[in-house]
């Protein structure tokens, strides 16, 4: 039987409660939200804490969804059912809702929050890859106040962020920019599954031509990564099948996969390349579409 070393618990009731929570206590101490990463390693051992800092009563104050004129604002602690089900996010960023129902399941989902999925930093974490082709930004808070980081400087490694040991992830930033759409693509060896490979897509369009586009890609390397070169790649030109063709070998060419449990290297650079493509022919698609941004 799994069971976790002993270690105290304590239950914030404010985010200013918390910080000083972890100001006190220092590297000994996690935050817990959903558990659904920390318990099991907890329980592995792999991750052995003096104090444990529940979180869930911080929903009021971190579960949210702001869409202003030029960015969507996210708490930490808004859950993944609550991503899946808004229909505002979903019209402005097809891409979370493309995520969110093939994240685990509805257990899961019904208590699993953005900032958890981002702060567990696993390379095969699929809201991170959304992040990043999003372009968002991450608010982090301390006793002193709030500093804002990049995705591509929120991750600095598997299961590494940015956060430091007295901080907390509290908020996500979207930017709004119009002539926009996305798409995410991901095989899993079952439903619910981390990802063999996903692959995420933005892409903006105006007369016709793609003024910018990124893309963003899981279970493909240390860490989820953006795809520069893709965007270059694209800028100015006319979506076809064989722009999406070139993109998704770049993509291929750009990640670092390893060989595991849940595929070869060749077989994961091989699914890089087509859910490029895919993600990209798809927010195309919607785009165009007649009926809208959200399917």
């Amino acid at each position: 039987m799994q069971v976790p070393a002993p270690f105290e618990y304590e239950r914030a009731t404010s985010v200013d409660h918390a910080i000083g929570l972890l100001e006190r206590y220092g590297d000994t101490a996690r935050l817990i939200a959903g558990g659904h990463s920390l318990l099991p390693m907890m329980k592995l051992r792999l991750a052995n804490l003096e104090y444990v800092i529940d979180i869930n009563g911080l929903h009021e104050e971190l579960g949210y969804v702001h869409v202003g004129d030029d960015e969507v604002r996210i708490g930490a602690m808004t859950r993944h059912r609550e991503l899946l089900e808004h229909d505002g996010l979903a019209g402005l960023f097809p891409i979370i809702r493309d995520a969110e129902k093939v994240i685990a399941d509805p257990v899961v989902r019904n208590r699993g929050t953005l900032g958890g999925s981002l702060c567990q930093a696993d390379p095969s974490e699929d809201l991170s890859a959304v992040c990043t082709t999003l372009d968002a930004s991450c608010v982090i808070r301390n006793g002193s106040g709030e500093r804002v980081v990049s995705m591509e400087d929120f991750h600095r490694g598997p299961y590494e962020t940015a956060v430091g040991d007295a901080e907390m992830l509290v908020e996500v930033r979207i930017p709004i920019r119009p002539g926009g759409s996305s798409a995410y693509e991901k095989v899993e060896r079952r439903a619910g599954d981390w990802a063999v490979t996903s692959v995420g897509a933005a892409v903006w369009l105006a007369d016709g031509a793609i003024t910018d586009a990124r893309v963003g890609m899981a279970a493909v390397g240390p860490n989820t990564t953006g795809i520069p070169a893709v965007s270059a790649a694209l800028r100015g030109k006319v979506p076809s099948e064989e722009l999406f063709a070139e993109a998704g070998a770049i993509a291929s060419a750009a990640c670092e996969p390893s060989t595991d449990s849940r595929g070869t290297e060749a077989y994961k650079r091989h699914l890089a390349d087509e859910l490029t493509r895919r993600a990209l022919r798809r927010s195309v698609a919607r785009l165009m579409s007649t009926t809208g941004a959200s399917e």
